[in-house]
């Protein structure tokens, strides 16, 4: 350090390029220690995909050694099963000579088998299976890496394979197990309420009937428009909020969230009573809520087709087409998720108003009712989208009056324009008299 710098207490600027080098000496470090060959990693340093390295070393530690035709040496499973395992799980097809396999890859497959072997499991229902982990672990992981990564993004400001590489080296060996752990207890905890379930349901019913449950759809409105006005973290942080909510409802009110399908959300619940209040309960939570939107909910009751962890039949279709046909704000019944309802012990706790029968596509004429609390009415179409609607509304309302005060100052000028360009046609010039002026003005007159 100079004399100038200690007088002033500046810290020498630091060399990039030095810090760049501990960071990649870190990271060799961390991956030698984890088998991978120098050269590996000089290779990625230099092609700058050394987080890619880090990556797959971390989430997959084991060397691609086999094809496919040697994977069916190993595991004694056809190479057409094997395929569709892979298929099922999500993988693209590989060509025949790639050597993408590992002995993880190995274990899983070896893992199938036995399933299917000690008859726990027929080979069409592991696929399905298999299909049903697949699209199911692709989400979990898109929605855990998808902020992860731009977390490393903003903080390294370049985003640099390098810094990248060492923030994954560094947090690896605490997100990754804890991770693990926290897939396999709500695993467990979800198995365990399917097997509940399922119990419940066949002690209530013997005969191998399908459940009756209610079904439910909320459906978020306006978010097209929504969406075509917002930026991509405005519109993400919408998204996230609607599920929030929704997930929030359900699952406090004694229903279970079965999917999100964009702006809309699918739930199921045992109880009509329960589907009721979660009804109700969401239309008030997004009415209440500063971001959002209000919904539509639609609620049909009956037998239910159960399978991969969705729901199918007559049941779900009707409820699905009646969401769009509810008001903003408002909750729609079929006539027997009504009849059902009105027969329980807490059915004072809801009103009803009968809106007559309705074409409903594919399933003709269905009587509705609108579902609310007592001593108040289901809400108006013209209620208040949000607040968010209201803001939005003002704004519009401001812009379409600048637009009409831009086209009267228009219309102004080219008014004044006008009357300028006659008072100039209808001076006299020289040589000029009377009648020259009015021939001007009748001439003007006819052209208008």
């Amino acid at each position: 350090m100079s004399p100038e710098e200690v007088v002033s207490g500046d810290a020498p600027a630091r060399d990039p390029r030095s810090a760049d080098d501990e960071a990649v000496a870190r990271v060799r470090e961390f991956l030698l220690a984890r088998g991978v060959p120098a050269r590996d990693i000089d290779r990625a340093a230099a092609d700058d995909v050394l987080d890619l390295l880090v990556a797959d070393r971390l989430l997959v530690p084991a060397e691609r050694h086999y094809t496919e035709s040697e994977v069916t040496e190993r595991t004694g499973i056809p190479i057409d099963l094997t395929r569709r395992f892979w298929r099922a799980l999500g993988f693209a097809d590989v060509a025949p000579e790639d050597r993408v396999f590992t002995d993880l890859d190995l274990e899983a497959l070896l893992t199938l088998r036995s399933m299917i072997e000690l008859g726990a499991i027929e080979i069409d229902a592991a696929v399905q299976l298999a299909r049903v982990i697949g699209s199911s672990m692709a989400r979990i992981a898109e929605a855990e890496v998808s902020p992860a990564v731009r977390g490393l993004v903003s903080a390294s400001g370049s985003g640099t394979s390098v810094e990248a590489a060492e923030r994954l080296s560094r947090m690896a060996d605490r997100s990754l197990p804890a991770m693990a752990r926290l897939l396999e207890y709500v695993w467990r905890r979800h198995v365990q309420a399917a097997v509940r379930r399922a119990m419940l349901l066949r002690s209530r019913d013997s005969s191998g009937a399908l459940p009756v449950l209610a079904v439910g759809f909320a459906d978020m409105v306006g978010f097209t428009m929504l969406s075509q006005q917002l930026g991509e973290d405005e519109l993400a942080a919408v998204v996230s909020r609607f599920e929030e909510v929704a997930h929030d409802t359900v699952t406090s009110g004694g229903g279970r969230v079965v999917k999100m399908i964009g702006d809309e959300a699918m739930f199921v619940a045992e109880s009509v009573v329960d589907a009721a209040r979660i009804g109700l309960a969401l239309a008030e939570a997004y009415a209440d809520d500063e971001l959002l939107s209000d919904v539509r909910v639609a609620l049909a009751v009956g037998p239910v087709l159960v399978q991969d962890g969705d729901f199918f039949g007559p049941v779900v279709n009707l409820a699905s087409r009646m969401v769009t046909m509810a008001e903003p704000g408002t909750v729609l019944m079929s006539e027997q998720s009504h009849d059902a309802l009105v027969r329980q012990p807490e059915s004072a706790e809801f009103a009803f108003r009968a809106l007559g029968a309705r074409q409903v596509k594919d399933l003709g004429r269905v009587q509705l009712f609108a579902l609310h609390r007592p001593g108040s009415e289901p809400m108006a179409p013209d209620r208040r989208v949000g607040r968010r609607w209201e803001r939005l509304s003002d704004v519009l309302r401001d812009l379409d009056d600048l637009r009409e005060r831009g086209e009267r100052l228009i219309a102004g000028a080219r008014q004044a324009g006008d009357e300028a360009v006659t008072r100039s046609a209808s001076r006299p010039g020289p040589g000029s008299g009377a009648g020259r002026v009015e021939g001007g003005d009748a001439e003007r007159t006819e052209l208008e």
